[in-house]
């Protein structure tokens, strides 16, 4: 049985600067908290509890204490009160992420609507949100258009949360551009995103079972999953090798192996390990 893997497999630029700052803070500051997870995997996770950094439901009271910004970004609001309640701030905001944030606000002193391609509740739209006072549109399937305001805007930037399906951004924003006569789109899918997505349009075709690794509440393993289940039925999500099924390799001459961008490479390796010795 041969495993072929993915060579964009694993930790993004934004995922991996995060969690190093995060570490390198543990090791220098005391008192260091976060607004929820640094990433969406629960290794991960759990390394950085175990480095020390306290999780948090909201500020409070903030001498003494550093706020770790998370990978997805924040609020401007979150950083006014982070600064009014005393604490040190360490951003560790992906770049690309803080490129979104930077056109939303440009464009909304432009007096264009922002419409936000991208699922309503994540972090990241929340942080993008969180940047601007005029309330954006946002759409998180052609299935779910707004049309009745759609119809209302005349003058309208687009912004893509940076793990979104590309082909289904593309679609989305060709259906806007019927209804709105000035659209500005600009395809924040980020890089790795790209790569990534392109890598599982292939691969599921050339081998005889997929393995998508990440948490279920990955974003972006989510896409790499649905893109592969829909080449290849044979595409199992798991995050770890306890969720192997070794029935599912029966007769298998290829493996094809990804993983999300928060997904680290020890994960990684020890399903690989586990499942070269199916062979044995």
């Amino acid at each position: 049985m041969k495993i072929n893997i993915a060579k964009s497999a694993g930790f993004c630029f934004g995922v991996k600067r995060a969690v190093d700052i995060a570490l390198k803070t543990a090791k220098k500051e005391r008192n260091v908290e976060m607004l929820g997870d640094i990433v969406h995997n629960e290794e991960v996770v759990k390394a950085i509890r175990n480095a020390g950094i306290r999780k948090v439901k909201r500020l409070k009271k903030g001498e003494n204490k550093v706020l770790l910004i998370r990978a997805h970004g924040v609020s401007r609001d979150t950083v006014d009160r982070a600064n009014k309640f005393g604490y040190k701030i360490i951003d560790a905001t992906c770049p690309m992420v803080r490129g979104i944030h930077n056109i939303v606000r440009k464009m909304e002193k432009m007096n264009c609507k922002p419409i936000i391609i991208g699922d309503k509740k994540h972090d990241e739209v929340k942080g993008i949100i969180g940047q601007i006072k005029t309330k954006p549109i946002i759409i998180d399937s052609i299935n779910n258009i707004p049309y009745g305001k759609i119809k209302k805007v005349k003058r309208a930037c687009v912004v893509v949360q940076s793990t979104q399906n590309i082909e289904k951004v593309i679609k989305l924003v060709s259906i806007l551009k019927n209804y709105i006569e000035d659209l500005k789109f600009f395809n924040t899918v980020c890089n790795p995103t790209r790569i990534k997505q392109n890598e599982i349009k292939t691969m599921p075709k050339e081998n005889d079972i997929m393995i998508i690794i990440g948490s279920k509440t990955s974003a972006n393993t989510k896409r790499l999953y649905e893109i592969s289940k829909s080449l290849n039925k044979k595409s199992f999500w798991i995050q770890s090798k306890n969720d192997i099924k070794t029935f599912w390799f029966k007769d298998i001459s290829t493996v094809g192996i990804t993983a999300g961008a928060s997904t680290p490479d020890y994960t990684t390796k020890e399903i690989v390990d586990f499942i070269k010795n199916l062979n044995n």
